[in-house]
């Protein structure tokens, strides 16, 4: 829900940090199916880096994509809208990820699961991506100043590249260990 509620109030409000933390969210949900088939295939370690393969591709698209319009709304082709609603998701995502994260930390930790750990930590850098695009579009809304959604976009877009470079290499992200 989050991920469709994100992407559908980004492509309204053409706001490319909603579209960035959208994007993601989307990706998480593929890794939290990733996790659901490792616990049921019984080519568990060939099936997890198979999905880590494919996220990090997407992660990749993902970021060239939401730069790309990051750029292209700077340099005036887009204007990036307030948008209410997507501020309202990213404040209960804030509120409700790293609680999620928490928690799939406990049960990667009681699993031995290193599918459940990446799922964690992706879990983990959602509530970073959602206060970095809640400034963004939280500073657009209060003080109509446009260039601060792209410009978050452009802070989210080198997080989403570790992101994806880490899911290449069969890892979590460092956030997992991370207190969030």
């Amino acid at each position: 829900m989050e991920a469709c509620v994100s992407l559908s109030a980004a492509w309204i409000a053409h706001s490319p940090a909603l579209l960035a933390f959208g994007g993601d969210s989307a990706i998480e949900l593929l890794s939290a199916a990733a996790v659901l088939w490792r616990f049921r295939s019984s080519a568990q370690e060939q099936s997890e880096k198979q999905v880590a393969r494919i996220a990090a591709a997407l992660l990749f698209m993902l970021a060239a994509y939401v730069a790309v319009i990051s750029v292209m709304t700077l340099l005036g082709h887009r204007e990036a809208k307030t948008t209410y609603l997507g501020i309202a998701i990213l404040i209960g995502a804030a509120a409700i990820m790293p609680w999620l994260a928490k928690e799939k930390r406990r049960l990667s930790a009681i699993t031995g699961s290193g599918a459940l750990r990446a799922d964690a930590a992706e879990s983990a850098l959602c509530a970073y991506l959602s206060v970095i695009a809640l400034i963004g579009l939280g500073i657009n809304a209060i003080w109509r100043i446009r260039w601060a959604d792209p410009i978050a976009a452009l802070v989210i877009v080198p997080l989403i590249l570790w992101e994806g470079w880490e899911a290449m290499r069969g890892k979590a992200c460092g956030c997992c260990r991370s207190g969030l």
